[in-house]
């Protein structure tokens, strides 16, 4: 996995849904840079940059001056995300400093969950957008609250007043 990772930093993961509504991912969005502000620029942000939640979080921790550690969960992740999505991974994975690509091919189930085991791995601190629903697969959301009260590291879970899920952003139609 990657090295150099800076241990005196505070390393944030984010976790959530990527199926956030308009009015949901400016709440989220305002939610998640009142969480990340105190840090500074001493913050390292580690994300698997998916669409909705992650790549607000990742696009914020650039905006406040923090580094980004990138988690790939396959390496035929890109291919599944929609244009739009796909630019503004390739415009976060281009400006992370640390980037671990998991597996070759394209991504399933297991890969997601191994992604975040290692997202977890290079955090102390979890931010989790979620409506607190029970996991509906493998390697999601609920799933990575999970691990991660399982492994005693700080869970903010953040779903606004008012947030609602719609539409998944970003997946290839």
């Amino acid at each position: 996995m990657t090295t150099g990772l800076p241990a005196a930093c505070p390393r944030v993961a984010v976790t959530g849904h990527r199926d956030l509504t308009e009015r949901t991912t400016h709440l989220v969005s305002s939610a998640i840079h009142a969480a990340l502000a105190p840090y500074g620029p001493n913050l390292v942000g580690v994300s698997c940059l998916a669409p909705g939640a992650d790549q607000i979080f990742a696009r914020t921790v650039l905006e406040l001056g923090g580094r980004l550690h990138a988690i790939v969960a396959a390496s035929g992740y890109r291919a599944t995300l929609s244009p739009d999505a796909r630019r503004t991974y390739d415009e976060l994975l281009h400006r992370a400093e640390w980037v671990d690509t998991l597996t070759l091919g394209p991504p399933v189930p297991a890969s997601y969950a191994t992604a975040n085991e290692v997202m977890l791995g290079a955090a102390d601190h979890l931010i989790a957008v979620w409506d607190g629903r029970p996991a509906r697969g493998r390697g999601g959301t609920a799933e990575a609250v999970e691990e991660a009260r399982r492994r005693a590291i700080r869970v903010d879970v953040m779903w606004p007043r008012g947030a609602l899920r719609g539409t998944p952003v970003g997946a290839t139609p």
